[in-house]
C-alpha cells in the first residue's frame, strides 16, 4: 500500500514539474521581444517582427542590417533597399555611403535631411489622411485597395520629373538614374499592429517584396564616421562625471561625520527594575525545565571559580590542579574531593545538583573565614 502512494505520488510530482516547464517555455517563447521603432527582431507593437516574418515566409531574402556597413556588404543590383527613419537620425557620411549603394530604394517616413540625399528632388508639400482609395496605377497599391492608416506626409517632385503619386501623395515612386525610389510617408502600417488595419499588411508586402532579396534598414543607434556602438555613458558630458564625484565626496564626508561618537556613552534609566533574585529564579526554572543540569553545573562552579579566584590570588589562566591545591592549602580539606566538587562529572539527579550547590557555598565560606 505505501509502495504504491509513492508511486502515485512521483507520478504526480513528476506531472507537475512537466507541467510547470511547459508551462515556462511557452511564456519565454511567445513573451514579446522589445525593441526600437520598426525593428526587425522587435515584438513590441512599434516593431516590425510581423512583416519580416510575413517576407520570409514568402521566400523573399530579408537581410536585417544593423549599421550602414552591413547594408554596403549586403547591396547589389537587384536588391531593395529599406530604410526606415526611426528615432535616431542619419548624419551626412552614413547617407552619402547609403546614396551611392546599388539597388533599388524604399525609404519610409523619411525626414528632411534623408529624403535629400536619397530622394533628390523630392519635396514634402503637406499632411494628408493616409487612407481611402489609391486613384493612382500603381500596381502595389491598386492591389491593396483601401487603406485607413491615419496621418502621413505628402510628397510632389520638384524637378518636372515624373512621379506615380498614390493615396493623395502619402506614396510616391519615381524613376532615378536606372533605380526606382519609392517614399511613404508613415510607417505606422508596416508596424506588428499597424498590419492589422485595412489594407496595411497587403500593402506593406506589395511595397518591401517587389525583390527577392530586401535590406531592412532601422538604425537603432547614432551612428557617425565610424559605426562603432555608442552607450549612453559616451552622451555624458565630462562635467556630470565631475558633479557625480564630488557629490560622492560630500555624501562619504557627512556620513563620517554623523557617525563619529562625540564623548562617552550615556547610561539611561531602565524602565522596569528587575530584581536579581527574580532573574535567577527564572533561570533556575528554565534549567529545570529543559532538565539541563549539565548547564546549571557549569553555571554554578563557573561562578564560585570566578569568586575563589580573587581571594586566592590566582588569574583566569591558572590551571585546575593549581586551583585544587590552592583551596587545599587555604581550607585544609581533601585535594580529590574538591576536584570532585570544583571540576567534576555533572550531576545526574536534582539532589545531587542541591549537593553540588552547597558544597560549593562551603567552599566559598571557608576560603572567605581563612
Amino acid at each position: 500500500m505505501t509502495r504504491r502512494r509513492w508511486r502515485t505520488a512521483r507520478i504526480m510530482g513528476l506531472a507537475i514539474v512537466l507541467i510547470v516547464a511547459v508551462s515556462a517555455l511557452g511564456a519565454y517563447l511567445t513573451a514579446p521581444r522589445g525593441g526600437g521603432l520598426l525593428a526587425a527582431d522587435s515584438t513590441a507593437p512599434d516593431g516590425a517582427h510581423a512583416l519580416v516574418t510575413l517576407l520570409r515566409d514568402q521566400g523573399i531574402d530579408v537581410v536585417v542590417a544593423d549599421d550602414v556597413d552591413e547594408v554596403a556588404a549586403a547591396a547589389r543590383p537587384d536588391t531593395l533597399i529599406a530604410v526606415a527613419q526611426t528615432f535616431f537620425l542619419l548624419d551626412g557620411d552614413v547617407l552619402d555611403r547609403l546614396a551611392a549603394l546599388p539597388g533599388d530604394r524604399l525609404l519610409i517616413a523619411p525626414t528632411g535631411v534623408t529624403r535629400e540625399d536619397l530622394a533628390p528632388g523630392i519635396d514634402v508639400d503637406g499632411t494628408a489622411q493616409f487612407g481611402g482609395r489609391p486613384d493612382c496605377d500603381l500596381r502595389e497599391a491598386v492591389t491593396a485597395g483601401d487603406v485607413q492608416l491615419g496621418f502621413s506626409d505628402t510628397f510632389a517632385r520638384t524637378d518636372d520629373g515624373a512621379a506615380t503619386r498614390c493615396y493623395g501623395g502619402a506614396l510616391l515612386r519615381y524613376q532615378d538614374g536606372g533605380r526606382t525610389v519609392t517614399l511613404v510617408g508613415s510607417g505606422a502600417f508596416m508596424t506588428n499592429a499597424g498590419l492589422l488595419g485595412q489594407g496595411s499588411a497587403a500593402l506593406a508586402m506589395n511595397l518591401s517584396g517587389t525583390h527577392q532579396r530586401v535590406i531592412w534598414y532601422a538604425p537603432q543607434r547614432i551612428e557617425g564616421e565610424t559605426t562603432g556602438s555608442t552607450s549612453l555613458v559616451d552622451l555624458i558630458p565630462a562635467q556630470v562625471v565631475w558633479a557625480v564625484l564630488q557629490i560622492g565626496l560630500a555624501v562619504l564626508l557627512v556620513a563620517w561625520w554623523r557617525a563619529r561618537r562625540l564623548g562617552p556613552l550615556v547610561a539611561e534609566r531602565l524602565p522596569v527594575v528587575v530584581r536579581a533574585s527574580e532573574t535567577v529564579e527564572g533561570r533556575a526554572r528554565l534549567y529545570r525545565s529543559r532538565r539541563a543540569r549539565d548547564r546549571a553545573a557549569a553555571a554554578l562552579r563557573s561562578a564560585a571559580l570566578s569568586r575563589l579566584r580573587p581571594r586566592l590570588g590566582l588569574d583566569l589562566r591558572s590551571s585546575p590542579d593549581g586551583i585544587v591545591h590552592a583551596v587545599a592549602g587555604r581550607t585544609g580539606a581533601d585535594a580529590q574531593a574538591l576536584s570532585h566538587t570544583l571540576f567534576g562529572p555533572p550531576p545526574s539527579t536534582d539532589e545531587q545538583l542541591l549537593a553540588l550547590a552547597r558544597q560549593l557555598d562551603d567552599i566559598e565560606r571557608q576560603v572567605a573565614q581563612s
